[in-house]
């Protein structure tokens, strides 16, 4: 298949590992911003072929993971009320709140259904007038665009009984946000590839002026991840702060203009709380108040809501690139896919979760720095 089996070569792949191996001639800490980026690089086994001067962080790219644990306990909240019908991607479901999931509502009788596009939202709107559908509107850049259209078409169509609990982050906030953090490890970036294709990367200049360490646009195969860590490594080799893009066949520097009208249309950048990170400013988007009536935090009136994380989750530090998950006392232990602790371990982006699935022994794992 054009564009993925080549990707997928393990002698191409190979080839560019020892080219890194040629490069390096220092120890360099470098984050990949995707959490779909970490279950690759984890999957295939990335990490533990590169030279050991290069060491991988996994940062806070996962939408499921940063949603705050107060908007996970609005959304059971609104979820458990007799009149709704709340709909999820299915990564949703098993993420805890402080007492239980949606699964568990689900369990209980409540009407929690998983779809595949905001869009089958807003068709179970029309056809169930007499129910109030909420959608489970989260994401970085990437989701965006499907989720403020799923609002355009509600406006469009009239409808009254459809609304958004938004929980939209947006990248280069939280890349600031490590960066200006006094522990920062991170010495180079891996940009994620689907948020580039949307919103490009003329947004990055002046983290770039600001911060001084390389970027690169990367993908998500084998063959992409090593190309961007190769081209990543490069310019901190020879000392050139410049973004490159070693995804050229999906992003562009300007993104895509339509999409952000769309985006800027329904979206007004906010203050957002990420999960076990705390307070980004201006690093969420929220809806304008001309689309407050598909506001379903207002509808519901659930805007007051709290919560506090489990003592035992150490997931804000890991999606910091501080620690990696065998750090945590809790991981494989009262912490798993069947009962997470935190959202890392259940989202299929989840750093937490990668390391579980693919075999990282904890004991052997805790000897590595």
């Amino acid at each position: 298949m054009k564009y993925v089996t080549e990707y997928r070569d393990a002698e191409l792949v190979k080839g560019v590992i020892e080219e890194i191996r040629r490069t390096v001639t220092r120890p360099w800490t470098l984050m990949e911003i995707c959490g779909g980026q970490t279950h690759a690089i984890v999957r295939h086994g990335i990490d533990q072929l590169l030279p050991p001067q290069i060491e991988l962080v996994h940062g806070p790219g996962c939408p499921v993971c940063v949603t705050p644990l107060e908007l996970i306990d609005k959304a059971l909240s609104i979820a458990s009320k007799p009149d709704v019908i709340f709909c999820s991607y299915g990564d949703m479901l098993r993420v805890p709140g402080s007492n239980r999931d949606l699964f568990s509502i689900k369990a209980q009788g409540g009407d929690v259904r998983v779809v595949y596009s905001p869009l089958d939202a807003v068709a179970l709107a029309e056809k169930n007038p007499d129910k109030q559908v909420v959608f489970f509107a989260i994401g970085f850049e990437t989701t965006a665009p499907p989720n403020v259209m799923s609002v355009l078409q509600a406006q469009r169509l009239g409808l009254k009984n459809y609304s958004v609990l938004v929980s939209h982050v947006r990248v280069p906030p939280a890349m600031s946000a490590i960066l200006s953090s006094p522990h920062n490890r991170v010495q180079g970036f891996l940009l994620a590839g689907h948020v580039n294709a949307v919103m490009g990367y003329h947004e990055y200049p002046p983290l770039l002026e600001k911060f001084k360490i390389p970027m690169v646009v990367t993908g998500f195969e084998p063959l992409d991840l090593v190309q961007g860590i190769l081209k990543t490594v490069q310019l901190l080799e020879e000392g050139k702060v410049e973004i490159a893009n070693a995804y050229q066949r999906a992003v562009t520097f300007e993104g895509l203009k339509p999409a952000q009208a769309a985006i800027h249309k329904v979206f007004m950048e906010c203050d957002r709380k990420w999960r076990g990170i705390g307070m980004i400013p201006m690093s969420g988007w929220c809806l304008r108040p001309e689309f407050d009536e598909f506001n379903a935090e207002k509808r519901f009136d659930v805007e007051s809501l709290q919560a506090e994380e489990s003592p035992l989750c150490i997931a804000g530090q890991i999606l910091q690139g501080l620690k990696k998950p065998h750090h945590c006392s809790a991981f494989g232990k009262q912490c798993t896919p069947e009962n997470p602790l935190g959202a890392t371990m259940v989202s299929s982006e989840g750093a937490c979760a990668a390391y579980y699935r693919y075999g990282r022994n904890p004991q052997v794992l805790l000897a590595e720095k």
